[in-house]
């Protein structure tokens, strides 16, 4: 089973680029993030046209999350327990069996930016990884077939960036961002795409001013993160560059892993 994360920054503004990528991606499972879409407005049609099957977590203009699936998607819920005034619409939940009887529960997340710091930005981004932190650990200590899979906004390393000291001050790459990413791996995750390319130069992000792109002046950011039993079941990870490339891109581009399920 192939299982990929896109944050597709608007779904609708990227539909021709994000229809092409699924024609020729050959993923089971997509986790899309910043789809700033309400669910009743998600273009479902060219999706379920293709035998997808679709579940949406959105809100209008801004965030939003879903998952894609050529398998049926079962036990869906939305949004990260651990706050009911949380209003933002940043996760996702599911579980999809594989064609061996296996079955994973996949988490699609698009965890809060938090610039500018100091700030309420920042503090919300901080206690949202607490909480993230949390439900990781309830899927650990159940020893779930687990993936939480997005955008993560959280730089892990120097290595995850091509100008390190670009982003010192930044909040996807501050000391206390990173210890909040440390709590959450240290559980037992496996980073699914260092786990296959522990190199430099692997990134899936790159803005869309200054010609980062023309530069791989990247960063990496979106993450696949196993459970142990997953990992277990781990043959293959990538970041699917050439999706940065084409007509009217996202600034993210997939990245993806392969699961024996």
């Amino acid at each position: 089973m192939r299982i990929a994360t896109f944050n597709i920054n608007g779904v609708k503004a990227r539909l021709p680029a994000l229809l092409d990528w699924l024609a020729r991606a050959e993923a089971d499972v997509v986790c899309l993030q910043e789809i700033k879409s309400q669910d009743h407005t998600f273009p479902r049609e060219p999706f379920e046209d293709a035998g997808w099957n679709l579940e949406t977590h959105g809100q209008k203009g801004f965030n939003g999350v879903a998952i894609l699936s050529r398998r049926p998607i079962e036990d869906v819920t939305r949004g990260l327990p651990g706050d009911d005034a949380d209003e933002q619409a940043r996760y996702i939940e599911a579980t999809i069996s594989g064609d061996a009887g296996g079955a994973i529960r996949v988490c699609g997340l698009y965890l809060p930016n938090g610039n500018p710091t100091p700030g309420p930005k920042y503090d919300y981004k901080l206690a949202w990884m607490e909480r993230l932190r949390a439900r990781a650990a309830e899927l650990i200590a159940g020893e779930e077939t687990a993936l939480l899979a997005g955008d993560f906004n959280v730089i892990p390393q120097p290595e995850d960036a091509a100008r390190p000291e670009a982003w010192t001050e930044d909040a996807l790459a501050l000391p206390e961002t990173r210890a909040a990413w440390r709590r959450i791996v240290n559980q037992g995750w496996t980073d699914a795409i260092r786990a296959f390319h522990p190199g430099p130069e692997v990134y899936t992000f790159w803005d869309y001013q200054a010609g980062a792109w023309q530069k791989n002046d990247g960063i990496r950011i979106d993450h696949l993160l196993l459970s142990p039993q997953a990992a277990d079941r781990l043959a293959g990870a990538g970041v699917d560059v050439a999706a940065r490339g084409g007509e009217k891109p996202s600034d993210h581009t997939p990245a993806w892993v392969d699961l024996d399920l």
